[in-house]
């Protein structure tokens, strides 16, 4: 069974910690550190114990912001000179705390430290967190940042568009996405993401997928809010000769592909009606939780001419209330000839997840043909079998 996530951060990373600012900080009082961060730490999920170590450091650091930003900078890892080329996606798993300094799951700890003791000297903050993001990611402490001085920060992210790390080119699209999970909800943005286009249209180029990926967000987030702007957008920068903006633009518009938004369907040929029959079924019409039930969708295409269709499933749960309530997964884009039937099966997992609550009775399936909801099918979610 794997690891809880929870054990990223646990008593040898507060152990790793406390040695490391004590190698630094010789009247840091490892003792009293390591007592208060372990103290209740096995009981708290994994943000929580984020936010309890970041406590416990900021009792034992100085006052003084600049000096505190001083030490967790001293005690981080050593990294290479970054390289502008290099993509960091094949580094992501070495960021670990080692010998030399602390890196990994215990900089978000660092972050919190950062984002409630600098708040009121954010250009020192933000040369802390352009040293944390290269060896974790500052995506969620710069946040609070972005809300309080967005005339301070925005200069700074300007700047870091040409800065050699791809971690910090990335935390300049992902630290200011509107809507990040698990981060503080940027309003301004969510209401007006102006002021983060000309980021975003200078990093849509950039040579790393790891940052190429983290724009594509930042544009579905923004497309949640203003549809129109992103269909705008596809509209500006698509260009077909470039297979990976292309890429990047359809992750971005994946939002509104599934929800059917027709101007979003129309920028990527897929805007019509399909024209045939589409057929849905299950080899049983009950599944228990933790199952997963193969789905076969059948298109017969009707038309005299090829049609380019997107076709997404749709799983129809029942919430707490019984209303049943739509989840899109991610189907498959295809062309279909005149006459033509094509099928195949997707499996659809009912096995319990941490985002979404799972309710006995009965469910419904359907599929999103460019955009249009077809076929209808009802399955019964049973409990769990007793040998599961």
């Amino acid at each position: 069974m794997a690891e809880a996530f929870k054990n990223l951060i646990g008593p040898t990373t507060v152990r790793a910690v406390s040695h490391h600012l004590r190698r630094v900080h010789r009247r840091f009082d490892q003792a009293s550190f390591e007592s208060q961060a372990l103290d209740g730490l096995e009981a708290l999920e994994f943000k929580a114990r984020a936010q309890h170590l970041a406590q416990a450091l900021i009792v034992h650091l100085p006052e003084d912001f600049d000096a505190c930003a001083g030490l967790l900078e001293a005690s981080l890892k050593r990294m290479p000179e970054p390289r502008f080329e290099h993509d960091p996606d094949k580094e992501l798993g070495t960021l670990q705390t080692d010998d030399t300094g602390v890196a990994g799951w215990a900089l978000w700890a660092y972050g919190e430290v950062v984002a409630e003791r600098g708040l009121g000297q954010p250009e020192r903050a933000l040369q802390a967190l352009h040293a944390i993001t290269q060896r974790f990611t500052a995506e969620f402490a710069i946040r609070p940042f972005i809300q309080a001085h967005p005339e301070r920060v925005f200069p700074v992210l300007q700047s870091w568009l040409d800065d050699p790390s791809a971690h910090v080119r990335r935390l300049v699209s992902e630290g200011s996405r509107p809507r990040l999970p698990w981060g503080l909800r940027l309003q301004n943005l969510v209401r007006d993401p102006s002021p983060t286009l000309p980021l975003l249209q200078r990093l849509q180029g950039d040579p790393t997928e790891y940052v190429r990926r983290s724009v594509a967000n930042h544009l579905n987030d923004i497309g949640k809010d203003h549809p129109e702007r992103l269909v705008g957008w596809v509209l500006a920068h698509r260009d077909d000769t470039n297979p990976l903006r292309t890429r990047l633009l359809r992750h971005a518009s994946r939002h509104l592909i599934k929800q059917g938004h027709t101007a979003m369907l129309d920028c990527w040929g897929v805007g019509g009606a399909f024209m045939g029959e589409v057929a849905v079924s299950a080899p049983r019409r009950s599944v228990r939780i933790g199952e997963a039930l193969p789905l076969t969708i059948t298109l017969t295409a009707a038309s005299t001419a090829p049609q380019t269709l997107e076709v997404d499933v749709r799983v129809h749960y029942r919430k707490a209330d019984g209303q049943l309530r739509p989840k899109v997964f991610k189907g498959k884009r295809l062309t279909l000839a005149p006459g033509e039937q094509l099928s195949w099966t997707q499996a659809l997992s009912f096995k319990p997840v941490s985002t979404r609550a799972l309710y006995l009775g009965t469910q419904g399936i359907d599929v999103v043909v460019n955009g249009q909801p077809q076929g209808w099918l009802e399955v019964t979610l049973k409990g769990a079998s007793s040998g599961a």
